[in-house]
């Protein structure tokens, strides 16, 4: 077999396992993986948001990933690393996944679309681009764009601090895509500083302390006023951001009747 097979092949390979990543760990909020060749083995660097899923109780989720990796795939000796991922919302990959599960369970695309961007940007990009297309109204296929903040469309910034992914979902409809591109500020190398102006630091809230009783002992317990719910699953958190979804304006009542 000539080299340009080779390179294919495995290519074609490396594709399937991705695709098959993402769907066996969707619930840990899959972002991308890191494969790399070495003597000793095969290294797989995977980047979730929930390490602990994809570990297990006791490592029983890693030695399960490492023998179906070894055994379907073909790896020799794969070594499996869980990276966790500190801001979701700046990783493509993720927000599409969450997106096209919102589109699965039936929100309606602008909804979704103004939610993403809105979750995006408060999560500290410098700019993004959400670009949906398919069958989203009729039989007739149609495709938006939105866009918030600064996000460089060519040159070298695009290539450095802009990241894309592109994700599918099949719906009621038919099938739509959807891609995603996000500029983070921490990767922009700006030509000269700004000095910054001092501001005045906020107002912590007030914590709640609670006395309660344990086995005959006081124990303190400090509550904030308030505290966000933290989901354990991606599905737990596609069902929060639904009930939080509802209070966007979308404008498609206004758009219906100026037609």
């Amino acid at each position: 077999m000539s080299s340009v097979k080779n390179v294919i092949k495995d290519n074609y390979n490396m594709m399937l396992l991705k695709d098959y990543l993402r769907e066996a760990i969707k619930e840990a909020g899959f972002s991308h993986a890191e494969i790399s060749k070495t003597p000793t083995g095969t290294r797989v660097a995977l980047h979730v948001t929930r390490p602990g899923i994809v570990i297990g109780r006791k490592g029983s989720g890693i030695r399960e990933l490492t023998e179906k990796l070894s055994t379907d795939f073909g790896l020799k000796n794969p070594q499996i690393s869980v990276n966790e991922i500190e801001k979701p919302e700046l990783s493509p990959s993720v927000m599409c996944n969450r997106m096209a599960a919102h589109l699965e369970r039936g929100t309606a695309f602008r909804r979704a679309t103004m939610w993403t961007l809105k979750q995006i940007m408060e999560g500290g990009a410098m700019g993004v681009q959400i670009t949906i297309s398919g069958k989203l109204r009729g039989d007739r296929s149609a495709f938006e764009k939105h866009t918030a903040g600064v996000l460089p469309r060519a040159g070298h910034h695009a290539e450095v601090i802009v990241a894309e992914d592109i994700a599918h979902v099949n719906t009621a409809m038919g099938l739509i895509g959807i891609r995603i591109r996000i500029a983070r500020k921490e990767k922009f190398v700006p030509e000269f500083e700004l000095k910054k102006v001092q501001k005045e630091k906020p107002k912590q809230k007030k914590a709640k302390v609670e006395e309660i009783e344990v086995e005959g002992a006081k124990v303190e317990v400090v509550k904030t006023d308030e505290e966000k719910a933290k989901a354990k699953t991606e599905s737990e958190q596609i069902a929060l951001e639904e009930e939080k979804m509802k209070s966007i304006e979308t404008l498609e009542e206004e758009e219906e009747k100026l037609k």
